[in-house]
This record gives structure tokens, C-alpha cells and sequence, in this order.
């Protein structure tokens, strides 16, 4: 019977052999698929405010969280599923540097037309839904602009934080489903990790792109200079170690290194 799912060294050098795929991507391919990607996120956070918008009034703060937590992952499943390029999960190609399969300037050229992408995308959303009218009931604008102060609020140190829990869930969820040999099991490995981030108040470089500039597109009073300094460098930053570091650093050295180590010595003694 076929193992339906594969073992962490087997998803090791699966995303060794995918992270290298993603640096040699064409610019163009990058930047469109970064732009969709920022769409399929924003499209997940949207849908958080909908369920949320009044919730947290009637029921349970912990409970509206994990309503919102619940169909935020939508995102991710279209990015992974439908195939798009978000940052924030491509903070795995460092695997493929560590392992030299590829070279740190492909993997930050990546990252720079990607997270533009995602940047395009996430705003263009936020425009137009601001535009469509669907945030005209009171309840939507007041939760849009609640969340939006929220994220504006945090100090450096906070932001930087948040980021780095956020991305080590976020790449465990795309690290997870690599490992799963069907979508059902893709779905399932994806949908807890980001669940989880969002219910615990995690804070996602890309989800931010929608979040904020969707408040100042329903009046809220803030520039694109306190978008960036007050949240999205620090929050990137908090993405980069999670899930560029911590988590791929983590598991090169104990299913990669160790491998690595095994066929030198082996090519060293068949050359001696």
C-alpha cells in the first residue's frame, strides 16, 4: 500500500528541491504569481473580518478569534493549491541555500519581486473592496478600522515578535503539506498551523498588506510611512527569522547536514 504522506527527511529534500525550483523562476512568472498571492491572502483576511465583524460583541473574545481563524486559511490552500508565490512561504528557499542548491542572490531576488507582488496584489484588493461597498455597514468599516489601529499600535519590539511566531507557523504549514501526497491531506496540514496564528494574534507580513492599507482606504488617518516603519519592515523582519532561520536552519541541520556529512566522507574514501 503507497505511504500517502512523506517522512520529515523525505520533506527536507522535497523543499530543498522546491526551493531551488522557485529561485530560478522566470521575473515575470514571480511577480504575477505575487501579485495573485497577495489577492488569495487578502481574500482570507476579508473573509476574517466578515465573521468577526460583530462577534467579538456577543460571544466570546477566544471564540471569535477562532471563527476568523477558521476561514482565514483559505488563503494559503489557493496560494499552495491553485499555485501562486507568497513571501512569507518562500522564506523556505533559504533551505535550498544552505544545502547549495542555489545562490543567496536568487533566493533575494526572489524574495524582492515576490514580497512586490504580494504588496501589489494585497492593496489592490484593499482598494477595491473598500470601493465595493461591501464595508459600508457600520459593524465591517468599525472592525476593518479596529484591526487596522490594532496592528498600527504595536511597539518595534512587539512587532518583531508576532512576526517571528506567524512564520514559523506559516512555513510549517507549507513545510507540512509538502509532505502530503493529496489535497484533502494538503488541506489539513495547512489549515491548523495558520489557524493557530491567527487565533493567537500572530502578525503576517502580507495580511498586514491588506489589513492596513484597507483601513486608510475607509478614512482611518495614517501615512504610508507609518504603514512601513510602525509595522510592515518591523513585522518582516519577525517573518525572515521565523521562517528563513528558525524553522529551515532547524531541520537542514538535523535531516540535510547529517546526510551531507555521510557523502563527503564517502566520496572522500572512494578518491583515497
Amino acid at each position: 500500500m503507497e505511504k500517502l504522506f512523506l517522512t520529515p527527511g523525505q520533506i527536507t529534500q522535497a523543499w530543498i528541491g522546491i526551493g531551488k525550483k522557485k529561485a530560478n523562476l522566470e521575473i515575470g512568472k514571480m511577480l504575477l504569481l505575487g501579485i495573485l498571492a497577495g489577492m488569495f491572502i487578502g481574500l482570507g483576511a476579508h473573509a476574517d473580518i466578515m465573521i468577526v465583524q460583530t462577534l467579538g460583541k456577543n460571544v466570546d473574545i477566544g471564540l471569535a478569534k477562532f471563527l476568523g481563524g477558521a476561514v482565514f486559511p483559505v488563503g494559503i490552500m489557493l496560494v499552495v493549491i491553485a499555485g501562486a508565490e507568497l513571501f512569507t512561504g518562500n522564506c523556505l528557499i533559504s533551505l535550498a541555500v544552505m544545502d547549495k542548491k542555489t545562490t543567496l542572490g536568487k533566493m533575494l531576488r526572489n524574495w524582492a519581486v515576490v514580497y512586490a507582488g504580494n504588496l501589489i496584489g494585497s492593496v489592490l484588493l484593499a482598494l477595491l473592496l473598500a470601493k465595493s461597498g461591501l464595508y459600508a455597514p457600520e459593524a465591517m468599516s468599525e472592525k476593518a478600522l479596529a484591526i487596522a489601529s490594532g496592528k498600527l499600535s504595536l511597539t518595534l519590539s512587539q512587532a518583531v515578535i508576532r512576526g517571528i511566531f506567524c512564520n514559523v507557523l506559516v512555513v510549517l504549514a507549507v513545510w507540512m503539506q509538502a509532505g502530503a501526497k493529496d489535497i484533502s491531506g494538503k488541506i489539513l496540514a495547512m489549515w491548523f498551523p495558520v489557524m493557530l496564528f491567527v487565533l493567537s494574534g500572530f502578525e503576517h507580513s502580507v495580511a498586514n498588506m491588506y489589513f492596513i492599507p484597507l483601513g486608510k482606504f475607509l478614512g482611518m488617518n495614517i501615512s504610508w510611512e507609518q504603514i512601513w516603519m510602525t509595522n510592515l519592515i518591523p513585522v518582516t523582519i519577525g517573518n525572515i527569522i521565523g521562517g528563513a532561520i528558525l524553522i529551515p536552519g532547524a531541520y537542514w541541520y538535523a535531516y540535510a547536514y547529517q546526510k551531507n556529512e555521510i557523502e563527503h566522507k564517502r566520496l572522500g574514501k572512494v578518491w583515497s
